[in-house]
């Protein structure tokens, strides 16, 4: 990459969609949108600034090794990842769900979440977890699990799950329960450090844009 141009690191999906006010606001308009091309690389009305379509939990890497100059990513990716080498200016209050626990429901997690008993937890977010149960003075065996969790309890994998959960309709229609907040998440802009040195005056109004048009979504909300 030349010093006047820039790579945005996105992923598929709510945060794409979610994000694509943020960058009219700093009037890039992508060429075509993910869901409907097969191409990794998505050019913008901006010569110089292109999209890079990976997954959501490589977006820190590609950004921290300046393979992209910035992008948006969750706060649950961001603690996974440890956000080595990254600058996070803003949280865009994009992407709002929680981590929660949840279990099938009828069991007593009250009861089995004392302190120096041991749980069985499955979840995409094994330090997230280890860290919360740790917390707690729980003692857990992390199953990591890459899809279908809500399936462990269900099977007797698993105790309970550590997850993302916006409607709890998912956890519903499967029987279980959310019982304990982990964190909030939402989605943060991070940009490479380096990045942010040699290419200042290209990110700069990007990132004053973003900010200005979060503030402003965060209000429509109140």
């Amino acid at each position: 990459m030349t010093e006047n141009t820039l790579t945005i690191a996105l992923s598929k999906g709510r945060i794409f969609e979610e994000t694509l006010p943020l960058l009219a606001a700093a009037g890039i308009v992508p060429s075509e949108a993910p869901e409907k091309s097969r191409k990794l690389i998505i050019g913008t009305n901006h010569e110089n600034i292109r999209l890079v379509i990976v997954r959501a939990t490589d977006v820190p890497t590609y950004v921290q090794y300046g393979a992209a100059d910035f992008g948006i990513a969750g706060k649950d990716v961001l603690i996974e990842h440890g956000g080595s080498g990254l600058y996070q200016p803003l949280d865009l209050h994009i992407a709002e769900c929680r981590m929660m626990v949840a279990v099938r429901k009828g069991f007593d997690y009250a009861a089995a979440s004392q302190p120096g008993s041991r749980l069985r937890i499955a979840t995409k977010y094994p330090n997230i977890a280890a860290e919360h149960f740790a917390g707690k003075g729980v003692h857990v065996d992390i199953i990591k699990l890459y899809g279908s969790m809500e399936l462990a309890p269900l099977v007797g994998l698993s105790d309970a799950i550590v997850d993302l959960v916006s409607t709890g309709n998912t956890l519903k229609a499967n029987g279980l329960e959310a019982v304990e907040h982990v964190v909030d998440i939402s989605s943060r802009l991070v940009v490479n450090k380096a990045a942010l040195k040699t290419k200042h005056a290209l990110l700069e109004p990007i990132i004053q844009a973003f900010g200005s048009a979060a503030k402003a979504g965060e209000r429509s909300f109140e």
